[in-house]
């Protein structure tokens, strides 16, 4: 617990260090789809070139819901963006990497995404690379709001338990998949 309280704390400075930078343009945003699942998130982007941008996604989510129900996590994604026409407006491709921390369980996930989650509870890490594409919506000088989805490669590294909120370990298991790495529907204000 100790080790993920240093690591919230580097990463909020980390995200201190791109609000003071001075000279570029920054965003700072917060991804209404991580809102729906009670995960407390925020990510600052900061323009780095012509037409790129560089972002820190970090997403938290330390809650245990009703009959043992949980998503918890602590994610860390960093993400490289390259804009079609010019940073904060319009197309972008990205390429992102992600570090998740999880233990979840109780929790029926779409699409058949982790078919057992809901009868049982996993707990480890997963690595994940991928490439996304978005659009970025100017609302006025500074609020704007932004969609992405990304595709990529997951390798997740975990432990099965029997139920939600007892149970033996049942085994430990790893995963290579082809996975959704990113699905964001963003509120953004943009400091110029």
């Amino acid at each position: 617990m100790m080790k993920s309280k240093r690591l919230i704390l580097c990463l909020l400075g980390l995200c201190g260090w791109f609000v003071a930078v001075q000279a570029q343009t920054v965003a700072l945003k917060t991804d209404l789809v991580n809102w729906a699942t009670a995960s407390l998130n925020l990510e600052p982007e900061v323009k780095v070139g012509r037409k790129s941008t560089m972002a820190l996604g970090l997403s938290w989510n330390p809650w245990t819901f009703s009959d043992n129900k949980k998503w918890r996590h602590l994610r860390v994604q960093p993400e490289y963006r390259y804009w079609i026409c010019r940073p904060f407006g319009g197309h972008f491709l990205g390429l992102h990497a992600s570090y998740t921390r999880f233990n979840a369980g109780g929790v029926n996930l779409p699409f058949g995404l982790w078919p057992k989650l809901e009868d049982q509870r996993v707990q480890g890490n997963e690595w994940a690379v991928g490439l996304g594409y978005g659009y970025h919506w100017i609302l006025s000088r500074h609020w704007s709001l932004e969609a992405e989805l990304g595709l990529g490669y997951s390798f997740a590294d975990f432990d099965a338990y029997e139920c939600r909120k007892c149970g033996d370990k049942l085994e430990e298991r790893t995963t290579h998949r082809f996975v959704p790495t990113k699905l964001s529907v963003s509120f953004i204000y943009v400091f110029k």
